[in-house]
């Protein structure tokens, strides 16, 4: 199931020092982190902000050619999460033909504002997202028994361990 979202914010990830996007659920308390470029970042927040550069940056540009071809913007999906990288499709219409283009999730939103089209996220990438979020916080992504008990082991750990295991 797909759910439509929207950008709660776009902020400096004080950790990474990288810009971060914050899609939030419509209908719904979700929210989505995804850390972009920093080009991106600046097309996504001029755009969000309403400021107006004397020539076309990329988006605009590329917003431009499709109006010129009568290409329209139907949705974007934030579609997978595969080895800490967003995966983006562009859902697309010209002449009643319905394309779907690959895209960094960034380039797909900095499309969306610019031709109001709705973002989407699907509940897969929800869930992955949760997922690597928790391992991030130290809490096991592994839920089972045998999970629970690594992770027992692994904290019980001391870094001088390591020194008394040969390789």
């Amino acid at each position: 199931m797909l759910r439509a979202m929207t950008i709660s914010s776009v902020n400096m990830d004080q950790v990474t020092n990288s810009p971060i996007i914050i899609l939030k659920e419509v209908e719904g308390d979700q929210t989505l982190p995804i850390w972009i470029g920093l080009l991106e970042a600046t097309a996504i927040a001029s755009e969000i902000e309403g400021v107006k550069f004397s020539r076309p940056m990329t988006h605009d540009l590329f917003k431009n050619v499709m109006d010129q071809v009568d290409i329209k913007i139907n949705k974007i999906e934030i579609c997978d999460l595969r080895d800490n990288t967003y995966y983006a499709l562009i859902h697309l219409t010209n002449r009643g033909k319905t394309l779907t283009i690959d895209s960094r999730p960034s380039d797909a939103i900095a499309l969306a504002l610019r031709t109001q089209a709705p973002i989407f996220v699907s509940d897969e990438v929800l869930r992955k997202s949760k997922q690597v979020e928790a391992t991030r916080e130290g809490v096991p992504a592994d839920k089972s028994e045998q999970g629970k008990k690594w992770q027992d082991i692994l904290e019980e750990l001391n870094p001088e361990d390591f020194g008394k295991y040969k390789m």
